[in-house]
């Protein structure tokens, strides 16, 4: 049997990759394909529902693909996920000559976010302002770029262009991942001196490679072993490995999601079955 993975395709390189990657697994022996998707609502439901064996899933996907097989009585695994997956941070950002000194400081302000399912732009950093007595709607304004919704925060343009509305004075104040911080200092959006982090988020973790039910258990375990195998000092693979952003595939775990399961429960995102609540999510 073929093991037929899901991947969503945020951006023209998906297919570069897993086509790299479906050679170099199937000249090793593993049966192996993949099919892409618009959005991962419909990768989660297919995964869950038997229709894929894994899925290259984010954050959010993961929780609700969670939700969804706990829902029906089933589980599911992430079975690994890259070295740049793990422990990472959200920042709130405003200019160097904001006078806003502190996270508090920023009630009855304007803070621009990325996509309203960017766990990264929007979920995490406004649960974090949440914690601080900030409250969108209320005692804080916020200003969402929703680009390329239904891809999960992947698509990062809501995220640069929350950026580029803090320098140009649009905002008070900005959200992003922290290695996207970095980038947007190279592409000279945020430039060198002119930000200053007000705020972190606590660390989580990012993408996983889950398995659904309907996969066969030897196919998983070979899928596992060739992925971990993957070494940046293989010519054919390092161009591949560095399109998805890792240096070496690490086995999965999931702790590092429970802020992700939090934030997602304070705006009521998906429910605990797993159904999409959302108010204005449309994939």
């Amino acid at each position: 049997m073929t093991l037929v993975m899901g991947a969503v395709a945020y951006d023209p390189k998906v297919v570069t990759i897993w086509d790299g990657f479906r050679r170099h697994l199937v000249d090793r022996d593993l049966p192996f394909d993949y099919v892409l998707y618009s959005h991962y609502e419909r990768q989660v439901e297919d995964l869950v529902n038997g229709r894929i064996h894994a899925a290259w899933n984010s954050p959010l996907a993961w929780v609700r693909a969670v939700r969804l097989a706990s829902e029906q009585g089933l589980s599911l695994e992430a079975l690994v996920m890259r070295d740049t997956d793990r422990d990472l941070r959200s920042l709130i950002v405003v200019r160097a000559d904001s006078v806003i000194e502190s996270l508090p400081d920023l009630a009855e302000h304007t803070i621009a976010t990325g996509a309203i399912d960017s766990p990264q732009a929007n979920l995490l950093p406004l649960s974090l302002l949440r914690k601080q007595g900030l409250e969108p709607g209320k005692n804080l304004t916020v200003r969402r770029f929703d680009v390329g919704v239904g891809l999960h925060g992947d698509h990062i343009g809501g995220e640069r262009d929350a950026a580029r509305a803090l320098m140009a004075g649009a905002v008070d104040a900005a959200c992003m991942i922290d290695s996207n911080y970095l980038l947007f200092a190279r592409e000279g959006i945020l430039p060198a001196g002119a930000t200053r982090i007000l705020g972190e988020t606590e660390t989580y973790d990012h993408c996983n490679m889950t398995i659904g039910p309907s996969a066969d258990l030897s196919e998983v375990a070979r899928f596992r072993d060739l992925l971990l195998a993957m070494s940046y000092d293989e010519a054919s693979l390092r161009p591949l490995l560095d399109l998805e952003g890792l240096k070496l595939w690490c086995l999965g775990r999931t702790t590092g999601y429970s802020a992700l399961e939090t934030a997602v429960d304070e705006v009521g995102f998906y429910g605990s079955d797993g159904g999409v609540c959302a108010d204005g999510y449309r994939p």
